[in-house]
C-alpha cells in the first residue's frame, strides 16, 4: 500500500479548498453576470436613489445573523457526537456552504461538513445535517402553507396538508418495513436519541433563522418601494420560498428572483 507522506497531503487538501473556492467565486460571478433576468442598469439606478449606508449595514445585519444562527445550530446539534467551539463550527458551516453553492441542490454542503470528521462518523454528521436542515423545510411548509391561506390559496394550502397528512399516515403504516437495512421506525429511533434539550435548542434557532431571513426580504422590499401590508408582504415571501424551496434548482438566486417578481405582481 502506498503512503503519502504528510506534507504532501497537506498540500493536496489546500489545492481542494483552493479549487472549491474558486469554482464558488467563478459559479457566483456567472449566475450575476449571464443572467438575463436582472436588469443590472434598473437595480443600479435604484440602489442610486436609495443609497444609505445605515440602511445597507441594516440589511447586512440581517444576512450575518442569519449564517450566525445557523453556526449556532450546527455547533448545537454536533454537540451529540463532540463538543466543537464556535469558531470551528463557523469553519465547518462556511466551508460547506462554499461546497454547496455549485453542487446540484446544495449536495456539497453534506460532504462539506463530513470532510472534518473522522470516516468513521461521516454518517453520523450526515445525519445531523439532514436534521439541521429538515427541521428548517418542515419550518418553511408550515409558513409557506399559513401564507397561501393568509392570500386566499385555500385550496391549494388544503391540497399541502391533505398530502402531509398522506405522507404521515402512510409513514406510520410502512414504518417497519426495511429498505436495504433502513426503516423509518429505525430513523425515528435514531431521531430520539438526540437528547431532547439539543432538539429544543435546534427548534428555537431554526424559528429565529427562519424570521431573520423572511424579514431581510421584507426590509429589501420596503428599501425599493413595495407598498403592501405587512401581513401580505410576510404571506407572499413565505409562500414564494415555500415554492422555490420545493423545487429542485440549480440557482442560488431563485428565490431572490421569483421573490421580487411576486411581491412586485402582487403589487400591481
Amino acid at each position: 500500500m502506498i503512503t503519502i507522506p504528510h506534507k504532501a497531503k497537506q498540500f493536496i487538501v489546500f489545492l481542494i479548498k483552493l479549487l472549491i473556492v474558486t469554482a464558488a467565486f467563478y459559479f457566483i460571478y456567472d449566475q450575476l453576470a449571464n443572467n438575463d433576468k436582472l436588469d443590472w442598469n434598473k437595480f443600479l439606478n435604484l440602489l442610486k436613489e436609495k443609497q444609505s449606508v445605515m440602511g445597507i449595514l441594516f440589511l447586512l445585519a440581517f444576512s450575518v445573523a442569519n449564517r450566525f444562527l445557523e453556526i449556532l445550530k450546527w455547533k448545537n446539534l454536533v454537540s451529540f457526537i463532540k463538543p466543537i467551539s464556535l469558531g470551528e463550527s463557523t469553519k465547518q458551516v462556511l466551508g460547506a456552504l462554499t461546497a454547496g453553492i455549485f453542487t446540484p441542490n446544495g449536495l456539497g454542503e453534506y460532504a462539506g461538513k463530513a470532510l472534518y470528521f473522522e470516516k468513521s462518523k461521516t454518517k453520523k454528521i450526515i445525519f445531523l445535517n439532514l436534521i439541521c436542515n429538515g427541521i428548517q423545510m418542515m419550518l418553511t411548509i408550515v409558513f409557506g402553507t399559513i401564507g397561501l391561506f393568509i392570500l386566499g390559496y385555500t385550496k391549494w394550502a388544503l391540497a399541502i396538508i391533505g398530502i402531509s397528512f398522506i405522507l404521515l399516515l402512510a409513514s406510520f403504516l410502512s414504518k417497519k418495513i426495511k429498505i436495504k437495512g433502513y426503516s423509518i421506525e429505525k430513523l425515528l429511533h435514531k431521531i430520539n436519541e438526540i437528547p431532547k434539550r439539543i432538539h429544543r435548542k435546534n427548534n428555537v434557532l431554526a424559528l429565529c433563522r427562519y424570521l431573520v431571513f423572511s424579514h431581510q426580504y421584507y426590509f429589501l422590499f420596503l428599501a425599493f418601494d413595495v407598498d403592501l401590508p405587512y401581513l401580505t408582504m410576510m404571506a407572499t415571501i413565505a409562500t414564494v420560498y415555500f415554492l422555490a424551496s420545493s423545487l429542485p434548482s440549480f440557482q442560488f438566486l431563485d428565490f431572490a428572483v421569483k421573490g421580487s417578481v411576486a411581491v412586485f405582481s402582487s403589487g400591481n
